[in-house]
């Protein structure tokens, strides 16, 4: 009974992220998320019971099918939901609580080769834009938005939203008051401080050819004369 309620928590995940589902049998049959979602819970089953070779072997099926490659010892919470899914790389100590949402392209990654914990572990209803690369044991805070084509290398506090690369925190909702509080971002500012230089350059410089133009009119006068 668990393992059914656990897989309409996956079907109800579908229809919270992705307005294109239109019913249950669409998910069930046309959704490589949820394929790949299924196809991890058998691996990752025998990955705990300590089965030899056969946890990677699904894994590799899954992947062929889906193209999404969830590591059989990623560990998975709740209402996991990867919408399109192409090109989605979950690495193998990475852990994902309840209710995140992934899209294509994303890679949870790791870049230690020791065996310990390597790869992010996300909180509960983080979103993950496409493209985005989180790398490294770094932890990811509830609520948190990342940005597509984002690029995270450290941790990320709670309700927090990360653009850019590297990554970096741009707002943090406060959820009891529902207000957003902005953050400066030094990039930003820097190129607005270099446009407005570029803008304070650019008027001296045709002030500068204005007066040479009206110097050089008043010479041509001096020598008709």
């Amino acid at each position: 009974m668990k393992l059914i309620r656990s897989i309409r928590r996956d079907i109800q995940a579908v229809f919270e992220h992705d307005p294109a589902a239109r019913n249950v049998w669409e998910v069930i049959f046309a959704y490589p998320g949820f394929h790949a979602r299924q196809f991890h819970r058998l691996a990752h089953s025998l990955w705990n019971w300590r089965i030899p070779f056969l946890p990677r072997l699904i894994s590799h099926i899954s992947r062929f099918l889906t193209g999404i490659e969830i590591h059989p010892g990623a560990r998975i919470g709740e209402g996991f939901f990867i919408d399109h899914g192409m090109g989605v790389v979950i690495g193998e100590t990475a852990e994902i609580k309840d209710g995140v949402a992934l899209y294509q392209g994303v890679t949870l990654g790791g870049t230690s080769l020791l065996r310990k914990k390597r790869h992010p572990t996300l909180g509960n209803n983080v979103v993950v834009g496409a493209g985005a690369k989180l790398i490294g044991a770094i932890n990811i805070g509830d609520n948190v938005k990342v940005g597509a084509g984002s690029v995270v290398i450290s941790s990320v506090p709670a309700n927090a939203t990360v653009v850019g690369v590297p990554g970096r925190v741009v707002e943090i909702r406060n959820p009891d008051t529902d207000t957003v509080e902005k953050l400066p971002d030094p990039v930003w500012e820097k190129l607005e401080s270099l446009e407005r230089r570029v803008a304070e350059l650019e008027e001296a410089l045709r002030a500068m050819r204005s007066a040479t133009g009206a110097s050089a009119s008043d010479s041509q006068l001096e020598k008709e004369r």
